[in-house]
């Protein structure tokens, strides 16, 4: 009798992908694919010492139904000299009692992220569409009339990459308004080399104090799957009240997944050059960190 062999879904595979592709961009080089057809990876962790050195390698295997219906499989090696099982149980500890307080707002974001849409669907002002926009460059006074209480949010522009004649360029700014993020999509396409750009892929999240709960949003602008999976790597840095574009502009050559890999890359460096995020290096020590901007605006 021929084994049983459970299908993969296609949801989980998917899910997988997006998470191995943040993972990639945000450890860089201590990021190893041990056997990509077994979902084998490693992550080397070192506490960046001059003495002692201590390096730890986290080797996981994710199986076919993660992360819907199983847990990751995981094996930690490293050499410290020194007894480390409390360690170990006490980090592991505070993860469940952080991932406890998480759960407890799961509810108020679904239904945050309901009245939200209930608000687009009244008053379409504060919707930010790429595409609305990209018919409507020409159209300076757009959105004039709700910009003159507040100042367009400052933006910085990233270092580029180039690969096969198609170039990314991530861009950053600090949102706390959904009309924010649309002042800062206007802003972006008034300049013509922005606007002329193959694809404008975006996402941002916005922290809701009253609700402790996230408002987040993303677009492909026609790079099907990208807004997606930028917004995951924007969650799994836990960064908050920013908004990250990265253009791209087609140089005629089809790159594949790598695709993927030069947005997340670019939007990575701008979050860690501009504060918001710990470089691989910090963190691995420390995990990811948050960043709160500055109140101030500049025009």
């Amino acid at each position: 009798m021929a084994d049983i062999i459970n299908p993969v879904n296609e949801g989980d595979l998917q899910a997988q992908i997006e998470e191995v592709e943040a993972l990639s961009s945000i450890y860089g080089d201590e990021w190893c694919v041990i056997d990509e057809a077994s979902r084998i990876f490693c992550i080397k962790i070192s506490n960046d010492l001059e003495e002692p050195k201590l390096t730890a390698c986290l080797q996981i295997i994710l199986p076919p139904d993660y992360p819907s219906a199983s847990p990751p499989i995981y094996q930690i090696k490293e050499h410290v000299g020194e007894s480390i099982l409390y360690l170990w149980v006490e980090k592991i500890r505070e993860f469940l009692v952080d991932v406890s307080q998480r759960s407890e707002s799961v509810d108020q974001q679904e239904k945050v992220n309901m009245t939200a849409e209930e608000d687009v669907d009244d008053d379409d002002e504060d919707v930010p569409d790429f595409r609305t926009l990209k018919l409507n460059t020409d159209n300076a006074h757009l959105f004039s009339d709700h910009a003159n209480d507040e100042e367009v949010p400052p933006i910085k522009h990233g270092n580029t990459i180039t690969d096969r004649r198609s170039t990314f360029q991530p861009h950053l700014s600090p949102v706390v308004t959904p009309r924010q993020v649309k002042m800062v999509l206007e802003k972006l396409y008034e300049n013509k080399k922005i606007a002329s750009a193959t694809h404008n892929i975006y996402a941002y999240r916005i922290y809701c104090e009253d609700k402790h709960s996230f408002l987040q949003d993303c677009e492909d602008d026609g790079e099907t799957a990208a807004g997606g999976r930028l917004l995951h790597l924007l969650q799994i840095l836990d960064v908050r009240d920013v908004m990250v574009v990265v253009s791209r502009w087609y140089g005629g050559i089809l790159l594949g997944p790598d695709r993927f890999k030069h947005i997340n890359n670019c939007a990575r460096n701008i979050l860690v050059e501009e504060g918001y995020t710990a470089s691989s290096d910090d963190a691995s020590k420390s995990g990811a960190k948050t960043k709160k901007p500055k109140g101030k605006k500049t025009k």
